[in-house]
């Protein structure tokens, strides 16, 4: 950042390199040109295409989402979508391809940025929807209700209509309170009864992901091969295991941690990881899963996690045979 503006830097040399042509003595000589040379020509332009495309599709995001940037605080994201920004690059010209939505994903699709935190994200999360924002913001809401209660400002969790009123008030957005009921569950967040008989856990999982469906497109395209802990959510099958009260339309039925989350997923997904009862909860398709990375020591947060978890609900999740 330079003085209040934002300038990017690339992490590769590639990316800033472009091919100068004589296109009149190209034109004369083509004829005679090998089949390697004429391949061999077409990806040096082809370098030259990506490398202005990429130089603008990144101004054009430092601009929409330069609070975000600047911050790193998923709150000052805006809503963006992959045709907002074609659309613009399209209006201001000077391309030398048109920058249709299909090109821009695939482009977004292999960059990440490096925040001023040092931090990475992948450039596809400076394209939220709507409702990831509102994700964002109903997270908040909720972690900073905590607090409120503790200095007697706030005296019980809040209701959903409470927090749509809230998403009114403080941010000028209107939802229904089934909308903010669905999000709640989608970010695995209890109602306002049980956050207060439940806040232990809550606080433990603090820093977790969303809940996504447990599938193999998920894996391959939301969850990274790193260490961490996850959370398995799944509906009751009905077969007689004791249940642990919660208040998802879910249960957690596992908790664990691995090396690669992403591998050790894949293996409770194709019912390989030793574990059947864990298998027959999630082979219908039904089941969730939310994670948080952990770089060092992931076997002690899994440790104490289990054990909140135990303590917050009576007893451990269906799946975990036994303590880790």
């Amino acid at each position: 950042m330079r003085d209040s503006s934002l300038e990017f830097l690339y992490c590769s040399n590639s990316y800033v390199r472009e091919y100068l042509f004589d296109e009149q003595a190209l034109e004369q000589m083509w004829e005679g040109l090998s089949r390697a040379q004429v391949v061999l020509l077409s990806k040096m332009k082809l370098v030259n295409t990506r490398n202005r495309l990429t130089q603008a599709l990144i101004k054009s995001v430092l601009d929409s989402q330069e609070n975000y940037l600047k911050t790193g605080n998923n709150l000052f994201l805006v809503p963006l979508t992959q045709t907002d920004i074609s659309t613009k690059l399209i209006s201001k010209g000077g391309l030398p391809m048109t920058p249709d939505p299909g090109r821009i994903s695939r482009l977004v699709r292999g960059l990440s940025i490096m925040l001023l935190n040092d931090q990475y994200v992948a450039l596809e999360k400076l394209f939220p929807k709507s409702r990831q924002i509102l994700c964002y913001l109903v997270n908040a809401i909720v972690k900073k209700e905590k607090s409120l209660i503790a200095k007697g400002e706030l005296l019980a969790p809040l209701k959903d209509g409470e927090i749509a009123r809230k998403l009114d008030q403080d941010y000028d957005i209107h939802v229904s309170c089934r909308t903010v009921a669905n999000v709640r569950r989608d970010l695995a967040i209890p109602d306002f009864r049980n956050r207060g008989k439940s806040t232990n856990y809550m606080a433990a999982t603090a820093g977790f992901s969303a809940l996504l469906p447990l599938t193999q497109f998920t894996l391959r395209n939301e969850v990274p091969a790193q260490s961490g802990v996850y959370e398995i959510r799944s509906v009751d099958t009905g077969q007689g295991e004791q249940e642990v009260k919660h208040s998802s339309h879910q249960q957690v039925v596992y908790i664990g941690s691995a090396l690669d989350l992403r591998k050790r997923l894949a293996d409770h997904l194709r019912g390989s990881s030793g574990n059947e009862l864990l298998h027959r909860h999630i082979v219908d398709g039904e089941a969730r899963v939310r994670y948080r990375l952990i770089r060092d020591d992931w076997r002690a947060t899994e440790r104490e996690l289990y054990n909140t978890f135990c303590d917050t609900f009576g007893s451990p999740p269906v799946c975990n045979r036994m303590s880790p």
